[in-house]
């Protein structure tokens, strides 16, 4: 019994196929997904009391954070601040204060990696 053409041509090409060594062999290129990075920031809550800021951030991460209150005041003529960074370790809690003369307009807390 004879072979057809393309079925011997099939049989040689599998055959090539098998003997390539591993890394000659096509393949489908994956990308693997990036790391996901290290969780990082404390929670912060801020209260305004009349004139008054007062923000708590509690750091639950083993990286330390360093924190910065930052007090937009209402009016023109009122300076607002912003706060020197303090570093909040781990497991630790830190309280930030700031003020205005007459009124707060805005009030938020930056992170840095520290």
């Amino acid at each position: 019994m004879r072979m057809s053409r393309s079925m011997a041509s099939a049989t040689v090409a599998v055959a090539l196929l098998l003997s390539l060594p591993y890394e000659a062999a096509p393949r489908a290129r994956v990308k693997r997904p990036a790391a996901a990075p290290a969780p990082f920031g404390a929670a912060c809550r801020t209260e305004v009391r009349g004139s008054h800021v007062t923000a708590y951030c509690h750091n639950p991460y083993p990286e330390p954070d360093r924190v910065s209150l930052h007090v937009q005041c209402d009016r023109w003529w009122d300076v607002g601040s912003d706060g020197s960074p303090v570093a909040a370790g781990p497991a630790m809690t830190v309280r930030l204060t700031g003020r205005c003369w007459k009124d707060v307009g805005a009030v938020w807390v930056s992170h840095q990696k520290g």
